[in-house]
């Protein structure tokens, strides 16, 4: 049996947020504690017959129609980011993002665009203020892998 190869989270899953300049300039905003990344396909189903036998229960055949990813990411709402994140939601476009996975010999890479779809601050008395980040992307996010440094 062979023991899989995994990686925490910490810093081994990054999102980083891309500035105006060119080339982009990619940096992880702080204060996430943690971060979920989902992949989305989105399905059409059609039934589909059985030719020979009319009479028999037809399957849901699923089509792919379109695919996504969302990030949604909570922590503390740290001085050093609060201004990155209200400039990306404020923005009626959409930012530069940069996902990576840290293998210990292969990095994968999601680059495209997203938006900040909501920010949510928690002001508990006496403790410290938290966020919640949601984003969602906006056009293709394309997949690249490279031997990791």
């Amino acid at each position: 049996m062979a023991v899989a190869t995994t990686i925490k989270g910490g810093s081994k899953v990054r999102v980083l947020i891309g500035d105006d300049a060119d080339p982009i300039v990619y940096s992880a905003p702080c204060g996430f504690t943690s971060k979920s990344i989902t992949f989305t396909k989105g399905l059409e189903e059609v039934v589909v017959p059985d030719c020979l036998d009319p009479d028999k229960v037809d399957w849901i055949g699923r089509d792919t129609v379109s695919l996504s990813i969302s990030i949604s990411g909570e922590g503390v709402l740290a001085s050093e980011s609060v201004v990155t994140w209200f400039d990306a939601w404020e923005s009626i476009e959409s930012l530069p993002v940069k996902i990576e996975y840290e293998f210990p010999a292969t990095t994968y890479t999601y680059t495209g665009r997203m938006h900040v779809e909501s920010l949510e601050q928690g002001a508990p008395n006496g403790r410290r203020v938290t966020q919640n980040v949601s984003m969602q992307s906006d056009g293709e996010m394309v997949r690249t892998s490279a031997a990791t440094a």
